[in-house]
């Protein structure tokens, strides 16, 4: 049964011409939530991420969105409903973040709608919303790695759609510009009710910001749900052939995945006695 308002794959089959990446996936993602993909390296969640964003065809099976399979629908009214931001985008030499950010509105484009005040003042709420309006005039490969990755973000949030589909945002960016992104993302959904579905390596920042968690394994679904269902021992032993322990986050009360691991333990040393001179 299709679901309205939301994203349904039916009997999902993918590959790269040799043995399936993807096979038979059943999931539906619901509008308005944050849901983020994981799962080991290779095991096909960034190749989910495209068959969504009808980057790649599917071998067998479907994509629905709103109960109509994108395959059917014209290439401009697929850009019109998602935005994708795919791993590592590249902008051509000397692109300004102003001129980045238009390109955002070709698929609202055409012989008979040319570029209009509406155009612009989406743009601009565009580098206002991702904090990048002081940087418009410079160029994307001057920028700092974060700040690159925002005004990415900028491009399709100019796009206008219900949905943005990200792979691995936070890949390259040191902790900080992490969390940075991750907000700003957060901020997307809470404020505007934007739909972000992205892939994710880092289990605790994915319980963090997530309602929803898809753990991908066995070219298909092994799990999903909220955070604190999905998160279990046996999953990150199963999905990522990792010993760990679950704890709860002190701040935000969600998993936090402890490794094992071999790392170097400390050793409790005695308390020395304070010297006076």
């Amino acid at each position: 049964m299709l679901q309205a308002g939301g994203l349904d794959i039916q009997e999902l089959t993918m590959s790269y011409g040799g043995d399936p990446v993807i096979e038979g996936l059943d999931l539906q993602l619901l509008a308005g939530k944050i849901t983020v993909f994981v799962g080991s390296n290779g095991c096909g969640k960034s190749t989910l991420l495209r068959a969504v964003a009808r980057l790649l065809r599917p071998q067998r099976g479907s994509v629905f969105l709103d109960g109509k399979d994108l395959l059917q629908l014209p290439t401009k009214e697929v850009a019109r409903k998602l935005a994708i931001l795919p791993q590592g985008p590249t902008a051509p030499e000397g692109l300004t973040v102003l001129q980045l950010a238009r390109q955002g509105r070709y698929p609202h484009q055409s012989w008979l709608k040319q570029w209009s005040r509406e155009d612009e003042r989406i743009v601009r709420e565009a580098l206002h919303k991702t904090g990048m309006s002081t940087y418009a005039e410079r160029t994307v490969d001057s920028l700092s790695g974060g700040q690159r990755q925002r005004a990415w973000i900028a491009m399709t949030l100019a796009q206008d759609t219900d949905w943005l589909l990200l792979d691995e945002p936070t890949t390259y960016l040191d902790l900080a510009h992490q969390i940075e992104i991750l907000d700003l993302l957060f901020e997307l959904n809470e404020r505007e009710g934007r739909t972000v579905v992205m892939v994710l390596h880092d289990l605790n920042l994915a319980c963090r910001y997530a309602h929803h968690i898809v753990a991908v394994h066995d070219k298909s679904v092994w799990a999903e749900g909220p955070p604190e269902v999905v998160l279990t021992r046996e999953m990150v032993e199963t999905v990522f052939g990792l010993s760990c322990e679950i704890d709860t986050d002190p701040i935000f009360g969600t998993p936090l995945v402890i490794p094992h691991g071999k790392g170097r333990r400390l050793k409790q040393r005695p308390k020395k006695e304070r010297q006076y001179v």
